[in-house]
């Protein structure tokens, strides 16, 4: 049975199901989702608990034994395993399709987790065996159309609410990532007492992420200024500021010249294509353009594909260092475009 993030808590307060297998692309659902299996499991006498981890060379046999291993004591056990690539192979398929069908509900309480899946494991027999045996909940991130009513049920829970525009302005600035808007919502309860909160709070206190204000990081990128790019992103690291907002304020400036070069390429006059942008700061389009002078469309799109593939290191799905990953997408864009 397939159910939603939203009504497991319910689900769990009526029984606990024998499995549970969570997967999706949110890691902040996932990992909230596995927590209150845990919990629940806990709460109703499960006091044992065996994490496995699959990975290379994983003996599947040790899954079998893992819930044949009950204490002497008749203590319930929760067996907690984790497939970090989604794919446990023919082998492991076949020991987890075998799996579903011996499950003991009076002994074992099994929580499998993995990450997004792709259309062939949806397919897969195992993935089937387990969900017509046990629950099957899938983690997505709500879509940036559906983040604010996300964020407003959110607040409710820590006895706090928020004018659709601030709930909106939350949603813009933490770009879809979950786990960035969790902190964001832990800091407004940190600062404000229970109650409605103003626009201008919740953007003092979002955009407050550090004494190096992300403005000048903007500023610094139109300029191409490499040495103080390189003080800003340090300062920014040192500071602690929010990866995902770092990452906004530079791909906002990116995506800008992005467009505006991809005008002007197709023959369009820069002051019409200033309007289209909404670029209306006279001081800004003067950067703008100094900065289109050395930046290709190639040197552009190269800068976008580096931000998407720093979103998913920042969201964990992808290896990287986020700092230098920051550092060397700045300095891609400070360093002059080749004459000829």
């Amino acid at each position: 049975m397939a159910i939603r993030p939203e009504q497991l808590a319910a689900q769990l307060q009526r029984e606990l199901a024998p499995l549970y297998v969570v997967h999706g692309d949110e890691p902040l659902l996932v990992l909230e989702a596995g927590d209150a299996i845990r919990a629940a499991a806990r709460a109703q006498g499960v006091s044992e608990r065996e994490v496995l981890v699959v990975t290379q060379g994983f003996k599947w046999a040790n899954l079998s034994l893992a819930a044949g291993n009950l204490s002497l004591f008749g203590d319930r056990k929760l067996v907690d395993l984790r497939i970090p690539t989604g794919k446990p192979g023919r082998e492991g398929g076949e020991a987890l399709a075998r799996y579903a069908k011996e499950l003991d509900p009076s002994g074992v309480v099994t929580l499998i987790t993995l990450p997004q899946l792709d259309w062939a494991t949806r397919k897969a027999s195992w993935l089937t065996a387990l969900v017509n045996a046990g629950i099957e909940i899938e983690c997505n991130a709500p879509a940036l159309a559906q983040l604010p009513d996300w964020l407003g049920k959110r607040l409710a829970a820590q006895q706090q609410s928020a004018a659709r525009e601030a709930l909106e302005f939350i949603a813009q600035h933490v770009e879809g990532n979950l786990l960035a808007a969790h902190q964001e919502l832990q800091k407004l309860a940190l600062l404000f007492d229970p109650g409605e909160l103003s626009l201008s709070q919740v953007q003092d206190a979002v955009l407050n992420v550090a004494r190096y204000d992300t403005e000048k990081l903007r500023t610094a990128l139109l300029e191409g200024d490499p040495a103080r790019l390189t003080r800003l992103i340090e300062g920014l690291a040192g500071e602690g500021a929010a990866p995902p907002l770092v990452l906004w304020a530079i791909s906002t400036e990116i995506r800008t010249l992005a467009l505006l070069r991809a005008g002007m390429d197709a023959g369009q006059a820069l002051p019409a294509l200033f309007k289209k942008e909404r670029v209306f700061d006279r001081h800004k389009q003067a950067l703008c353009e100094r900065a289109l002078q050395r930046l290709s469309t190639a040197k552009l799109h190269t800068a976008l594909m580096h931000a998407a593939r720093l979103d998913r290191v920042i969201k964990g799905i992808a290896e990287g260092a986020v700092w230098d990953e920051f550092l060397q997408l700045v300095l891609r864009l400070a360093v002059k475009r080749a004459p000829g």
